[in-house]
């Protein structure tokens, strides 16, 4: 138990589930609790193929990175960027260029924790612990001042993120106010769940998620609605598709199930 609670920061309820360790616990990784566990149990038994959909959504990650550093972009700033596992940002930026610079952000204490962490003997990388929801906190942060340049052209990244964003919190106009900081020549990437390719399964599962302790809530939209949020963006070939369609180069980027590729709505825009 000892070496369990060395993971935990102070103040955590554990009673209540967060999105970000039921994703967690979703790729398979340890850093989750039981209820956690319970909300992901619920929702794999409805949508079997989430595993695939959460590995469908790393998989476009690193080719939308890779995308951005074939197109001269060094420095990345991660929204939501979850509890490392497999495939982070800096790994695959720095891969190609080992000064590459990345800032992550996440308000999972949890994820912020294993994040600083991991990246510890890494000065090219740092986590920010904000909600997206308040873009000021992200963009003022020292670790933001510190390692973005904002007259070089940045990546934003906004995986699995905005469809925890009601409408009322207006996502247009949150996604603007990053968009407006970033320099001509900087690309945005999103994921989001497809409302109008789902089944009522996934219906029910959103409904297992709004109906738990969490403080997050999905909200999910038509192929209409998350086109709109990449206004002020160009979208680069082949558009927003199916996260499964957006330039897969390998076997593992595509997922035998028709649904299991067009789950998740995938884009990347350029800003002109």
């Amino acid at each position: 138990m000892a070496q369990i609670q060395d993971w935990i920061p102070a103040g955590i309820d554990t009673n209540v589930p967060s999105m970000a360790r039921v994703y967690d616990y979703i790729l398979g990784g340890a850093h989750n609790f039981a209820a956690d566990r319970q909300v992901g149990s619920q929702i794999e038994k409805l949508v079997p193929g989430l595993p695939n959909v959460a590995r469908l959504n790393r998989r476009f990650l690193g080719r939308a990175v890779n995308f951005m550093a074939d197109q001269g972009v060094r420095q990345f700033l991660d929204i939501g960027s979850g509890i490392p596992t497999v495939m982070n940002v800096h790994e695959v930026a720095q891969q190609r260029d080992p000064a590459a610079r990345i800032v992550y952000v996440d308000k999972d204490p949890v994820a912020v924790a294993h994040s600083r962490l991991m990246l510890s003997d890494n000065e090219n990388a740092a986590i920010v612990q904000a909600d997206m929801r308040d873009p000021e906190a992200v963009l003022s942060s020292p670790e933001v001042a510190r390692l973005l340049r904002f007259d070089e052209s940045v990546g934003l990244l906004m995986l699995l993120m905005l469809h925890w964003v009601p409408d009322e919190d207006s996502p247009e106009k949150l996604v603007a106010h990053y968009r407006d900081a970033l320099p001509a020549g900087s690309f945005v990437a999103m994921t989001h769940v497809a409302k109008d390719q789902i089944d009522e399964k996934v219906d029910e599962a959103a409904a297992v998620v709004n109906r738990s302790k969490s403080a997050d809530q999905m909200h999910m939209r038509t192929h209409e609605q998350v086109s709109a949020l990449f206004e002020g963006f160009d979208l680069v070939e082949p558009g927003l598709v199916g996260c499964g369609e957006w330039r897969p180069d390998g076997p593992g980027d595509v997922a035998d199930e028709t649904l299991e590729n067009m789950f998740l709505y995938a884009g990347v825009g350029r800003k002109g």
